[in-house]
Parts: structure tokens; C-alpha cells; sequence
């Protein structure tokens, strides 16, 4: 695993730190590459096949397709039904995922939560299964690794950041480095939601944060805030990820003060067809 470099961005006339790793892969990149760590270190004969579900602008998708043609590891992931727009479209992660070797399979709504449950019967010892956003204990030794090059670059300042899906990158970062506040928000439903998520894998320590917005928003919705966040930060010289990183961005830039390291989370990939959605919308 490569170490990312560190861009320092000016926001709002405040200075902050960015760990890019989005800048390591061009899929395969952002807290999920730091997630997929332990599987990319396995040795290849270990796993033919590796099983995942969730929603098709995931960023983990994308990055377990990556993953899997690098290892030669067939590729299932399973999801709700999609749109007939969706699957014609010819750019954005699940397209990629696709062209990577990815094979895809649309559940009835209905049966989707049952069938997922029953994924881990009988399973194999050659196949693995990777939760959805890829929540997985394993992502601890990833973060360590990550913590370890944050301290080793020796940087000045006061609190870290990263937002969540399901809040495994958050919460093993806050554990590795006990020494440092980390914000994070909860794009996928509301901090409870969250929370519980996390305490699944771990007690949270204290000095993770959850941040909340006054405004309720709603995951991969367009907003006309979250896209003048992006272009903030893109006018700022970095492109962030449409999905997560503007509510937590809104968030750092209303209720903090201090001297920020924003670790990338990388996603930029789905840019394009979200920016299609806000084109859509009249919102551009």
C-alpha cells in the first residue's frame, strides 16, 4: 500500500489539511482502498469469489471490482431493482464496476433483506463476504496503516475528519488515533442510525464526534447547498465526492474553528452521473 500525499486547501479564508487518498487509485482509492487492505494483502489462492450488496452508486462496489480483477477473484454484488436509466448509462461507478468484471444481480424488493441474511449459508471456504460500504472488522488493520502515515508526517493540527457511510472507516480512525478529536456525519441515515452501526463493531470511543446538520437531508438527493459546497471546494483545487463529503464539509465550515486534516475518502468517480442528476434538476 502506497502512501497519499497531503494538499493543504484554503476554504472560507481557513486553512485545512487533505489526505489524498483519492490520488492512490483511480477506482480502487479513498477510505475504501484503506478498507479493502487486509483482503488486498491476501495472498490470491486464498478466495475465488468475493459476495457484496448494497446500492449501485456505491463507492465500495467500485472499489471491490477493482479489487477482485487485480486478485482474479470473481465479483457478485447484489442489489434492489434499478432503473432502466441506471443501467443504460454510460459512465459513473456502477458502469465501471461492470467493465472491471462485476456480475450484478437485481432482488425483488421483497425478498431482498431475506436473501441477503441467507448469503452466509453454506458458504465455501474459497468465498468471502463483504458487508454493505464494506463494514467489516478487518478494516481496523487499514486504518492503522492510514494513522501511521498521519503521524509520521507530522503535520500541525487540531482535529481530524472523514464522513460515513456506515461509520467502520470513522470509527476504527478514532480508535488508532485516540489522540485527536474526528468529526464525522452520518450521510446515510441520522446519527442514531449511525451510531448503532458502529457499536456493532467497537464501543465508540469518546473522541469521535458525529456532527449534525440543522437540515435534514436525504442520501444522494441533490441540493443546491451540497453542490455549492463542491464548487467551493473544486474553486479550492480539490474535487470531492458528491454524496458524502458536502454535508460533512457544511458541517465542519458552521460549527467548528480549529485546524482540520480531511482524510479524502475518495468517490470522485460518481461525480459525473450525479452531476447529470443536477443538470437534470436545473441545478448546474
Amino acid at each position: 500500500m502506497q502512501n497519499s500525499p497531503v494538499s493543504k486547501l484554503i476554504l472560507e479564508g481557513r486553512e485545512f489539511f487533505v489526505k489524498r487518498d483519492d490520488l492512490i487509485d483511480p477506482f480502487l482509492a479513498g477510505n475504501k482502498y484503506r478498507k479493502l487492505y487486509a483482503l488486498l494483502k491476501t495472498p490470491q489462492q486464498n478466495y475465488n469469489k468475493i459476495i457484496s450488496y448494497g446500492g449501485t452508486q456505491s463507492n465500495a462496489m467500485l472499489a471491490i471490482a477493482a479489487m477482485c480483477k487485480q486478485k482474479g477473484w470473481e465479483f457478485l454484488y447484489y442489489t434492489k431493482p434499478l432503473s432502466k436509466t441506471l443501467k443504460e448509462l454510460q459512465e459513473g461507478n456502477y458502469f465501471h464496476a461492470l467493465s472491471l468484471g462485476m456480475l450484478h444481480y437485481e432482488l425483488e424488493e421483497k425478498h431482498y433483506k431475506n436473501f441477503i441474511v441467507s448469503l452466509r449459508l453454506n458458504l465455501d471456504e474459497k468465498t468471502y463476504i463483504i458487508d454493505q460500504g464494506g463494514a467489516d472488522k478487518s478494516v481496523r488493520e487499514g486504518m492503522e496503516v492510514l494513522a501511521r502515515e498521519i503521524r509520521e508526517a507530522n503535520l500541525d493540527f487540531d482535529a481530524l475528519a472523514t464522513p460515513s457511510g456506515t461509520g467502520t472507516s470513522a470509527l476504527y480512525l478514532a480508535l488508532a488515533l485516540p489522540e485527536y478529536r474526528v468529526y464525522t456525519t452520518a450521510s446515510v441515515g441520522d446519527a442514531e442510525y449511525l451510531k448503532e452501526q458502529m457499536s456493532a463493531l467497537n464501543e465508540i470511543p469518546k473522541n469521535l464526534i458525529i456532527l449534525e446538520a440543522e437540515k435534514k437531508y436525504h442520501f444522494a438527493k441533490p441540493y443546491a447547498d451540497f453542490l455549492e459546497v463542491y464548487k467551493k471546494l473544486l474553486n479550492a483545487g480539490v474535487e470531492f465526492d458528491l454524496l458524502y463529503a458536502p454535508l460533512l464539509w457544511k458541517c465542519l465550515l458552521e460549527q467548528t474553528q480549529e485546524k482540520i486534516l480531511y482524510v479524502h475518502s475518495g468517490g470522485v468517480s460518481g461525480n459525473a452521473s450525479m452531476l447529470k442528476r443536477y443538470k437534470q434538476k436545473g441545478m448546474d
